[in-house]
């Protein structure tokens, strides 16, 4: 099966209320290590994900010299530009990365911010390509993607629903399978603006798979995603909150990653299995027996005395007459001497 058809049965699965993927996003919080991505790659497989992802910049397609900060914070770069130079990984080091994800059964994504960029992934292979918030308006680049034919995720974090009309039909022309996915951009994001509504908004709109790519920092959006059928849902991973790097505050620890995978995975078996409260009863008869209550006698009863509601009481075990039934006990002879707790039943009366 090839990448690109993992990447489809997923999506289609989702789309059927049966999988949700969970994509662990290293980004930059790798700062330019290859070794530290390479063991991001470890913690992310460890920790349950599907995929993991990275960013692939090549400063000199992407961004000039006067490219402001975002936000500064890497008192080693003099500029922006110097920073996304910083975070390059040549060709080879990319099939390391790619290489080394495959053996520990993740799917290999990485978003291009450049054509460029995405012809090096291209002749790597990546399991499907996914548009970055800032990338949706750049139709070379989308056009680039859909060429392949491999699914696009697509992220929506900057644009207006206009914006995403005219990228989506864009996409739609062609026989890419789509997942179009909530986000906001910023960093970290508070609960008040995840946008879970957008979720349906987006199912109904464009009649495609939907996600979530969440900057909270918590494992909250993902999980509440999930329960809403979410295609795929994406979260940054830090190994540490005490790392350096500008998405630590957005990120979730390795440690919550496995949170939300054991969650999601909960969740889609939850959602694979709808109960069904009208057949419920049939598979619980033993606990209804050991819960339920069942009409006993309060105290000793003699035989020939009209039994009154004092002379009842309702104790467990429920393999007797049940409570409901009192009205049919209560001015009734005993038939015989009953001892307290005894269950009684109608042979017992008159």
């Amino acid at each position: 099966m090839t990448e690109s058809a993992d990447i489809d049965t997923w999506l289609h699965k989702a789309e059927s209320g049966k999988r949700c993927a969970l994509l662990g996003e290293v980004a930059q919080a790798h700062d330019g290590s290859l070794g530290l991505a390479h063991a991001y790659i470890d913690a992310i497989a460890d920790a349950g994900a599907t995929a993991v992802k990275f960013q692939t910049h090549i400063a000199s397609a992407e961004s000039t010299p006067a490219e402001p900060w975002r936000k500064p914070f890497s008192p080693q770069d003099r500029s922006r530009y110097d920073y996304w130079r910083r975070m390059e990984f040549a060709s080879e080091q990319w099939l390391s990365l790619k290489t080394h994800a495959e053996r520990r059964h993740l799917l290999f994504l990485s978003s291009p911010f450049s054509v460029e960029a995405f012809e090096m992934l291209n002749n790597i292979g990546v399991a499907a390509w996914k548009v970055a918030s800032g990338e949706i308006s750049n139709p070379f680049l989308i056009d680039a993607m859909l060429s392949t034919g491999q699914p696009i995720l697509l992220s929506t974090g900057m644009s207006p629903l206009q914006e995403i009309d005219a990228v989506v039909q864009r996409i739609r022309a062609s026989s890419a399978p789509l997942a179009v996915m909530q986000c906001n951009s910023l960093y970290p994001c508070p609960p008040e603006q995840v946008g879970l509504n957008i979720l349906d908004l987006y199912r109904e709109r464009y009649g495609t798979a939907v996600g979530l790519s969440d900057h909270s920092g918590t494992i909250f959006p993902a999980l509440a995603a999930a329960t809403l059928n979410a295609a795929v849902v994406e979260v940054h991973v830090t190994l540490s909150r005490e790392m350096f790097g500008p998405d630590v505050c957005a990120s979730v620890t390795t440690d919550e990653l496995k949170l939300i995978s054991q969650g999601i995975r909960f969740i889609d078996c939850m959602r694979r299995h709808p109960v069904d409260k009208s057949l419920q009863n049939e598979t619980i008869p033993p606990l209804r027996r050991l819960f339920m209550k069942s009409i006993v006698a309060g105290c000793a009863i003699p035989a020939g005395k009209v039994i009154d509601r004092a002379d009842l009481a309702f104790k467990k075990p429920g393999n007797g007459l049940p409570a409901e039934a009192f009205n049919n006990i209560v001015g009734r002879r005993a038939r015989r001497d009953l001892c307290r707790d005894e269950c009684l039943s109608y042979e017992d009366l008159e």
